[in-house]
C-alpha cells in the first residue's frame, strides 16, 4: 500500500506530533524493557536533527479516562532521554492550556513528551474534539506505533485526517516487512502458526491458507486438527467442538492449492512440568493418560525440508510448551534453521505475536530474523487480512 514517509517530509521547523508506543512492561514502578523506546529512536533522531519539534504522544496501560498517577508517561519521557541521550521535557496533559504551553517553549530540534493519551475518555472514543486538540498543536502528523495501528482512537486516526500524516521509520520497517511476508513475496510462502486453540485463529488460519504455498500448524492447536481426523490425543488440550470447522479449513486450503503440514510425531509426557518424563510417539497413538506438549523431531525435518525450498517464511505462534524444557526442542530447533536459512540469503523470515517474540528470544534468534515484530493484536490483525485504521489513516 502507498503511504508517506519521512523521506517526503521538510521537517525544519515543523511542529512534529509523534504517535509513538511507550506502553512499556513495568514492574514495581520500574521499566523492565527499553526495546519498544529503542526501536523509536532513530525516528526522534531523525526529525530532531533535520530541525523539527517532535512532540510524541502515547497511551500508558487502561486508566479507562482517568488521571492514574500510577500511569503518568513521566518515567517513560526519562527513560526515552536516556536512550536518546539528550534532554526530554514533559507536559502534564496531551491537550489543552498545559500541552500548548509546553509546545510553545519548544526550539527546533527539541523533544517533548505528553501525558497519557487515555487520561482523556475520549482517545478511546475516538473523539474528534480531542483528535482536533491534539492536531492544534503540531503541523504534521507521524505515526511510529503499528502496535497501535488496529484501534481507531483519537491519537491514531482521527488527528491523522485533520493534518498531514506520515509514517515514522519504525511504521515504515513495518509495514515493508509485512508487505514483503504477505503482500508481494517471494514464493514458496510457508507460514507456521501455533497457539493454543483454533478457536481463536480462525480468520488468521481462514487467510493464509489463501495466501501461502505451505501452511504449519503446532502448538496445542495441532491436537484439534489431528483428532478431528480421527486420531486419539490422549488427554491433551484440544477443542472437540471445533472438529468439523478444523475439517473445513483443511478442506479450504486443499481447495486454494495450500499444503498443510500437521504433526507426524509428537512429544507426550503425563502433565506440564519441567523435564516431566516424556517419550516421542506417532500421531497414532497418543497413550490415554498422557498429553502432547511439543512436535517430535520427524515433524521438525519434515518442517524444515519445506523451509529448505521457501523464499519466505511469516511464524505466528511456537510449536510446543517452550517455556518448559525439553517441550522447547522443536521450537527452537526450527527457529535456528530459519535463522540459519535467513543469514545464507535464501530465506526471508518475520515473525510476530507475544508467545512467538519470547519463543524467538528463547531461541536466540530473535536479532537473526529477517523482522521481529512485537506489535502482538496489531500484528495478528494484519495477518488475518484486516485493514488497521492506523496505517489506513497514511495514505495519501
Amino acid at each position: 500500500m502507498a503511504f508517506r514517509t519521512l523521506d517526503d517530509l521538510d521537517a525544519r521547523g515543523k511542529r512534529v506530533l509523534l504517535r509513538a508506543d511507550l506502553n512499556l512492561p513495568v514492574k514495581d514502578g520500574r521499566i523492565t524493557d527499553l526495546t519498544r523506546i529503542e526501536r523509536l529512536a532513530p525516528t526522534i533522531r531523525e526529525l530532531a536533527e533535520k530541525g523539527a519539534k517532535v512532540i510524541v504522544c502515547s497511551h500508558f496501560d487502561r486508566p479507562k479516562g482517568q488521571r492514574v498517577p500510577e500511569m503518568s508517561l513521566k518515567p517513560m519521557a526519562a527513560a526515552l532521554g536516556e536512550v536518546l541521550k539528550r534532554p526530554v521535557a514533559f507536559a502534564d496533559d496531551c491537550v489543552g492550556a498545559e500541552a500548548e504551553g509546553a509546545v510553545a517553549a519548544m526550539r527546533d530540534g527539541d523533544v517533548l513528551v505528553l501525558e497519557n493519551t487515555r487520561f482523556h475518555k475520549g482517545e478511546e472514543k475516538n473523539d474528534p474534539a480531542l483528535a482536533a486538540s491534539l492536531a492544534k498543536l503540531a503541523d504534521v502528523f507521524v505515526s511510529d506505533a503499528f502496535s497501535a495501528a488496529h484501534r481507531a482512537h483519537a491519537s491514531t486516526e482521527g488527528v491523522a485526517k485533520l493534518i498531514p500524516a506520515y509514517a515514522g521509520r519504525l511504521m515504515q520497517q513495518e509495514l515493508e516487512a509485512l508487505d514483503a511476508a504477505l503482500g508481494n513475496p517471494q514464493r514458496p510462502v510457508v507460514a507456521i502458526v501455533g497457539g493454543a486453540k483454533v478457536s481463536t485463529k480462525l480468520d488468521l488460519l481462514g487467510n493464509l491458507s489463501r495466501k501461502v504455498d505451505v501452511l504449519v500448524i503446532g502448538g496445542a492447536m495441532a491436537n484439534t486438527f489431528l483428532a478431528a481426523q480421527g486420531h486419539s490425543v490422549g488427554k491433551s488440550l484440544q477443542e472437540a467442538e471445533m472438529h468439523g470447522t478444523a475439517r473445513q479449513i483443511l478442506a479450504d486450503a486443499r481447495a486454494a492449492g495450500c499444503e498443510v503440514l500437521l504433526p507426524v510425531d509428537l512429544v507426550v509426557a503425563e502433565g506440564f512440568a519441567a523435564h516431566s518424563p516424556h517419550r516421542v510417539v506417532g500421531v497414532h497413538g497418543v497413550p490415554e493418560g498422557l498429553m502432547a506438549l511439543d512436535v517430535g523431531p520427524a515433524t521438525v525435518a519434515a518442517v524444515n525440508a519445506k523451509l529448505a525450498t521457501a523464499k519466505t517464511l511469516v511464524w505466528n505462534g511456537p510449536f510446543g510448551a517452550f517455556e518448559l524444557a525439553p517441550f522447547d526442542a522443536a521450537t527452537v530447533a526450527v527457529a535456528r534453521e530459519a535463522a540459519r536459512l535467513t543469514a545464507a540469503g535464501s530465506l526471508r523470515s518475520v515473525g510476530g505475536g507475544g508467545d512467538t517474540v519470547s519463543a524467538l528470544r528463547h531461541a536466540g534468534v530473535a536479532e537473526r530474523m529477517s523482522y521481529v515484530s512485537t506489535a502482538g493484536g496489531a500484528f495478528l490483525e494484519w495477518l488475518e487480512g484486516k485493514i488497521l485504521p492506523g496505517v489506513a489513516a497514511l495514505q495519501p
